[in-house]
């Protein structure tokens, strides 16, 4: 490719694209003798070449030297800058899939390289190398502030690379978009604008490095290190950028006041409030004072003020577990709880004015728990709002944009540049029931029984850890004392139309022979077992070590192992628990690092992230091969981005039984489907409960009524209340620890919340054709279940900052109650639709806030007009009924469609093409449905179904949405070709 230029007025000469001098290229204009009296003064420009897949760009005074931009396909692009020469540095990615695939054309203009496609041009400056995005209309959608940082890595316990950095990229300072997704996070946040996010890998915390854009783009950052979103500065000690006073007003740090129970020991003066973390074992990195001695129960108490350096809003994460609260200027900011075994952070924030004393306290009930408070000071508001990843280390700064028409869209390109999102067996969408743990074959054998007695509907019951013998973890082996027969067992769940999942954590103990045997080829994380006296927590304690599974081998072993021991026993999916991976709980994030290293692949720190991507894929991979009729099913308590191609279904970790925990769940699975991974679930009621519910004089509490009389009710509000949410998110599941959450041991039959609970896990059922029509669309359309409304309104700028509503699917508004005693909450119905009270009928024009009633038994639910809902007979089981007639739901008020998607629900046969579509559509002039012809086929599929119909208009609200078993308007037999349905008046 050439460029030529006239010279002045006679002279021409044509040059190699990309290699013109600035200098040269002023002389075009203003002649040669001045350009050349010039040059001293100008910065070099730098030289491009064209590849076949994009162009790479050679800077000369740059913080980069090469940036390279591939053209994935013609809304992706891939932008990767190092200050090196050797591109092939840049390891493979783990998230991405996709290979470069589309048209371009490449041309200079001044001082830019331009690369276009049909749908968007990306703009790299030949001085800098800064890159920037338009659309196809020529709107900049995305541009760099700078070409990033490269700073030497400090956050590695390992000595890194000489060619490893600390990297940052910023654009758009100043902006006014929002920004979704991110993964899964604890902080309530969906609108991610102005906010900071440490995105990490914990417990509770998935990181999916993509973010969306309000201006229709994302960005998937492809880096598996700690990587900070917001503010590039990690959370700092309370005493870095805040003056500390103690309780006398003297300057230095807070008053620190140790009590046993309410008996103060001692006191001091602290500048930074630290108990986080354990260095080792169980030796903390900041021990108690030893003026405490031995108490019963610590409780220490921090009292003094601070001082603002800078105005403006101030950022605080409290770092807990047992009971911690934060007041500030005499305001209770924060007031949590979580068990010791597993702190986490909460974040608050509070608008302080420099030079001003503040009054601080902070309330730790410690019961031998952890304990910090962080800061971060404010940042400029350019800065602030801004888009910003900060990674730990990396080769490059490494990226994809990617540009869609809408929300969807852009998802839709994240999963071609990641994976397609794999079909689920269908039973996966029913009920699922679990505890921790079923005791022994029997145990659990009964509570299936139990359900199909009670004929309440259920697909899946759980194994949870510790089936094997206690001093053999990893063996994959039973305990025979209460595993007698396990292949009975899973035989018997089967017999009563049920599926079985087993628990199964990449940990070993180095005396199994999986240990060994992964080993002996060098695929065992050792250093836990190399460091003396790093033991669990299972009875004496054992040395123990997590694989390395990013190697293929490695996997193969590592599925292997499962098949042999387990698959052969006929169980149904895998719960890989455990896959952060949690090493050994507690310990500092740089322990963590250290002992995840090496990996085959490099050190902990630079893979921190993406450890339960390769855990999952392996199974998956072995799966498919060992059993490939059978759709392979795995839920993952950690993942990362691509992990919906390995047929995963991700969790929101051991969360605890409180309101402000239930509350912060809606926002973590809103920011997981606008990450790209449709599939995600909790725990039902929260994970560990606090002592005073687990346990009573008389011991152990499993049913309800073993607990306090005083506190049942609040237990059981609670419980139904993330009931009714959890029967409208992807998964519907119930697990923790006691007391049992069996919907029999929650409530006694015939009580209000036990029928209420009832009532949810049928109409979950009902609803199975739209579900599952759903759940085929996550595969066939990138479709997404769990929306946030920026997906279906984008427009609505009061909507789409929203964190605790979200659409389910197309249809349903879905308000979760998340407050004690609540029996209404506001309720905002976004604009431009009307909307249907699901539990009354009763129609609201949208645009505006309702307080919607919300007694015990119902969780505000409303229905779009223009909706079509399928939903169909009383159930047991998805599997059943599979010839009934189905009711389609129109909701009417406006013009409506809907496909009708089904397949066999079992296997892979759907990825040749055997599946069923049918088109429905509603128009709300003639009132008019219209069933299309039916397009596509499968083997069990029926051919010859009765369609009823059902209206529900303003009008006529005596018969409610909510009835589960109404009565048809009207009735059509359907046999695959098109019928058009007028409405009766």
């Amino acid at each position: 490719m050439t460029f030529t230029r006239t010279l002045g007025r006679n002279f021409t000469r044509t040059f190699a694209l990309g290699i013109i001098p600035l200098a040269l290229l002023q002389a075009c204009n203003s002649g040669s003798e001045q350009a050349n009296a010039n040059i001293s003064s100008q910065k070099q420009l730098g030289q491009f070449e064209q590849t076949d897949n994009g162009i790479i760009v050679t800077l000369a005074e740059s913080s980069a030297d090469k940036v390279r931009l591939q053209v994935i396909s013609d809304k992706i692009i891939h932008v990767t800058a190092l200050p090196g020469d050797d591109l092939s540095v840049v390891p493979d990615s783990l998230m991405v899939v996709a290979k470069a695939d589309a048209k371009f054309k490449v041309e200079q203009v001044g001082e830019k390289v331009q690369l276009k496609t049909s749908q968007v041009s990306a703009e790299v400056s030949l001085l800098d190398g800064t890159v920037s995005f338009k659309d196809a209309q020529g709107k900049t959608l995305l541009a760099e502030t700078n070409r990033g940082t490269f700073d030497p890595v400090t956050e590695d316990p390992v000595t890194p690379d000489a060619d490893s950095y600390a990297v940052r990229q910023q654009w758009n300072k100043n902006t006014d978009e929002g920004f979704f997704g991110l993964g899964q996070h604890q902080n309530g946040q969906v609108n991610y604008a102005g906010e900071n996010v440490e995105m990490t890998t914990y417990n509770l915390e998935i990181t999916i490095p993509f973010v969306v854009s309000t201006r229709n783009y994302g960005v998937l950052w492809d880096n598996a290190s700690v990587t900070q979103f917001g503010d590039p500065q990690k959370s700092q000690p309370l005493n870095a950028d805040l003056v500390l006073y103690d309780a006398d007003g003297n300057q230095g740090g807070l008053t620190a006041n140790y009590y046993d129970g309410d008996k103060l020991i001692f006191s001091r003066v602290e500048a930074d409030p630290n108990y986080q973390f354990l260095a080792n074992n169980s030796v903390r990195e900041y021990p108690f004072p030893e003026e405490l001695g031995e108490v019963k129960n610590p409780h220490v108490v921090w009292e003094g003020s601070i001082e603002a350096k800078t105005s403006g809003v101030h950022k605080f994460r409290m770092y807990s577990s047992d009971y911690a609260s934060l007041s500030i200027d005499g305001k209770e900011l924060l007031n949590r709880w979580r068990m010791n075994w597993n702190p986490w952070y909460h974040n608050t924030e509070i608008e302080l004015t420099a030079g001003q004393k503040t009054p601080i306290k902070i309330d730790w009930q410690s019961n031998g728990g952890y304990f910090r408070l962080l800061h971060n000071d404010p940042l400029p508001h350019d800065e602030q709002y801004s888009l910003s990843f900060a990674s730990e280390t990396g080769k490059a700064i490494d990226y994809y944009f990617v540009a869609g028409k809408d929300t969807d869209d852009v998802i839709s390109g994240y999963r071609q540049l990641t994976g397609k999102a794999v079909m689920l067996p269908k039973w996966v969408y029913g009920f699922w029931q679990s505890r921790e743990r079923y005791m022994n074959q029997d145990e659990l054998v009964d509570v299936v029984k139990e359900y199909r007695k009670r004929e309440i509907p259920l697909d899946n019951i759980v194994l949870d850890w510790s089936y094997w013998p206690q001093d053999a973890w990893g063996s994959h082996q039973f305990d025979k004392k209460h595993f007698p027969d396990p292949k009975k067992m899973v035989d018997e769940v089967h017999k009563l139309n049920a599926n079985i999942m087993i628990s199964v954590w990449p940990k070993f103990y180095p005396t199994t022979d999986n240990y060994k045997e992964l080993d002996a080829k060098g695929y065992m994380l050792s250093k836990n077992v190399e460091q003396e006296h790093n033991l669990d927590w299972i009875g004496p304690g054992y040395e123990n070590g997590f694989y390395d599974p990013y190697p293929q081998e490695a996997q193969q072993i590592f599925w292997r192992q499962i098949r042999d021991n387990l698959n052969v026993l006929g169980f149904d999916a895998w719960w890989l628990d455990a896959s952060e991976p949690d090493i050994h709980s507690n310990l500092s994030f740089r322990k963590r690092k250290e002992i995840m290293s090496p990996l085959s692949v490099g050190s902990g720190a630079e893979y921190f992230n993406s450890y339960a991507l390769p855990n999952a894929e392996g199974v998956y991979k072995g799966e498919r091969q060992t059993d490939p009729d059978k759709r392979a099913f795995i839920l993952t308590r950690s993942g990362f981005g691509g992990i919906q191609r390995a047929g995963a279904a991700i969790w929101s970790g051991d969360t605890v039984p409180r309101w402000s925990n239930l509350h912060e769940q809606i926002a973590a699975g809103i920011s997981v489907g606008l990450s790209g991974m449709p599939n995600w679930t909790f725990d039902i009621g929260g994970f560990t409960p606090e002592d005073k519910y687990r346990y009573s004089a008389d011991g152990i509490v499993g049913h309800y009524s073993g607990m306090a009389k005083e506190l049942v009710p609040e237990w059981q509000e609670l419980n139904l209340r993330w009931f009714q949410f959890g029967a409208f998110v992807p998964i519907f599941r119930s697990h923790g620890q006691n007391p049992y959450r069996e919907i029999y041991n929650l409530a006694d039959e015939g009580s209000e919340v036990y029928n209420n609970l009832v009532y949810y896990t049928k109409l979950r059922y009902h609803l199975m054709p739209y579900i599952y029509s759903e759940a085929i669309k996550m595969n066939q359309q990138d479709g997404t279940l769990m929306r946030g409304l920026v997906m279906d309104f984008p427009e609505d700028k009061t909507a789409i900052n929203l964190n605790d509503e979200y659409m389910f699917g197309p249809a349903f508004l879905v308000n979760p109650v998340y407050e004690m005693g609540a029996r209404s909450r506001e309720v905002y119905l976004p604009q431009g639709s009307k909307w249907y009270d699901f539990n009354t009928g009763k129609l609201f024009e949208g645009g505006q806030t309702i307080q919607a009633d919300a007694p015990l038994t119902q969780m505000p639910l409303f229905v779009k007009a223009g909706s079509i809902v399928p939903s169909g007979p009383d159930i047991q089981t998805v599997y059943e009924k599979l010839d009934a007639p189905i009711t389609l739901n129109v909701y009417t008020g406006a013009d409506g469609q809907y496909t009708l998607y089904n397949d066999d629900g079992k296997t892979y046969q759907y990825e040749q093409g055997e599946f069923s579509a049918i088109p429905i559509a509603y128009d709300d002039t003639s009132g008019t449905l219209t069933i299309g012809s039916r397009q596509g086929e499968f083997d069990s599929m029926v051919k010859q179904r009765t369609f009823h119909i059902h209206w529900f208009d303003e009008d006529e609200n005596a018969d409610s949405p909510s009835k589960l078993d109404v009565t048809a308007h009207q009735s059509v037999q359907y046999d695959g070709t098109t019928i058009r349905i007028k409405r009766e008046n």
